[in-house]
């Protein structure tokens, strides 16, 4: 198992913050998510075998928030 941590952008609210974890919760393989909005960070504990950081990212991404390395 794997934890990562995603800086995020746009989220702003804990509305935009469950719609981020709704996102993470359905790429296959993730573990635990935890998303907070304050600090704009998602904390994603997920089976390296299963999905990749970059699954996390796009499905960010895909619900219309962005991410920063």
């Amino acid at each position: 198992m794997e934890t990562s941590k995603i800086n995020l952008q746009g989220v702003s609210s804990q509305v935009d913050a469950d719609k981020v974890l709704q996102a993470l919760h359905e790429v296959w393989g993730v573990r635990n998510a935890e998303v907070r909005f304050h600090s704009q960070e998602a904390i994603i504990s997920f089976d390296e075998n299963a999905a990749s950081l970059h699954d996390f990212e796009q499905a960010i991404i895909d619900s219309g928030f962005g991410v920063s390395k």
